[in-house]
């Protein structure tokens, strides 16, 4: 059984950067294209990024895309989530989810099949 745990979330200023990683146990992520989505309060969850299960196709929603970057470390069964010059806007809960031989054709989306999710990190960003 897969598990997904998120990780690196906090507190930054505008124009801080913060590094999110995905960590999966259970499993191996060679098989599993990642997809990261963020929850801001009272808000619908909505995608972010994902990755390929080969690796070779990332995406990234207009709102994020020249500041955010997905990567991930098979080696450390893990997907990351670099974050930089973050606004407010991007505060929010985020989660990384899973799915089997997920190719990242376009931006993630929560109607599509994500079997395996996290339990969110938080990420606030505020002066």
């Amino acid at each position: 059984q897969l598990q997904l745990v998120e990780s690196g979330g906090g507190l930054v200023q505008p124009g801080g950067s913060l590094r999110l990683s995905c960590a999966a146990s259970g499993s191996t992520l060679d098989y599993y294209g990642i997809a990261w989505f963020r929850q801001a309060p009272g808000a619908e969850r909505e995608g972010v990024s994902c990755i390929s299960y080969s690796g070779g196709r990332t995406n990234y929603a207009d709102s994020v895309k020249g500041r955010f970057t997905i990567s991930r470390d098979n080696a450390k069964n893990t997907v990351s989530l670099q974050m930089n010059s973050l606004n407010p806007e991007d505060t929010a809960v985020y989660y990384c989810a899973a799915r089997l031989y997920y190719y990242c054709s376009g931006i993630p989306s929560t109607s599509d099949n994500y079997i395996y999710w996290g339990q969110g990190t938080q990420v606030t960003v505020s002066s």
